[in-house]
Formats: C-alpha cells, sequence, structure tokens
C-alpha cells in the first residue's frame, strides 16, 4: 500500500536532460507537470523542490553546441503527474 503512494510524488529533482544524474525516463514517462508560484509551466527543463527553483528553456537561444539556453528561477515548485 505504501508503495503505491511513494508512486504517485513526483520526486525531489529530476531533469529532461539524458546527460543529467537526475534523468529518469520511468518517471517523464508519466507526464510530469510543473506549477511555479502558482502558474503552469510548459518550458521547464530541471526543477528541484527542497531549495526552490527552476530550470526553464529561453525559446530563442541556444547554447554554441546548439542546446537551448536555460535560465535559472526561484520560487514555490510544485511537481504533479497529469
Amino acid at each position: 500500500m505504501s508503495e503505491d503512494q511513494n508512486t504517485d510524488v513526483p520526486p525531489n529533482h529530476l531533469s529532461i536532460d539524458p546527460r543529467s544524474a537526475f534523468y529518469s525516463e520511468e518517471v517523464l514517462s508519466r507526464d510530469v507537470g510543473i506549477r511555479f508560484n502558482g502558474v503552469e509551466k510548459t518550458n521547464v527543463h530541471e526543477y528541484n523542490v527542497a531549495e526552490g527553483w527552476v530550470r526553464v528553456e529561453v525559446p530563442t537561444a541556444k547554447d554554441r553546441r546548439g542546446n537551448p539556453m536555460v535560465v535559472k528561477l526561484s520560487g514555490t515548485v510544485e511537481p504533479f503527474f497529469r
């Protein structure tokens, strides 16, 4: 019973970048949503609930390797499964 309750809570730290140590394909396949400061965000690249930050992608900027640039924003982070 307690195992089912744990699977309904998204992890504390998650990234969509496969090169990251916090990447989890199993969790991402469940469609994780992020509510940041009360507003649902769709461009979140990485988040950390304990430290209260998200990294969001800047739509037009790319780094020298062609990856999207990200900006770190601080606030209240609430992950949820859709």
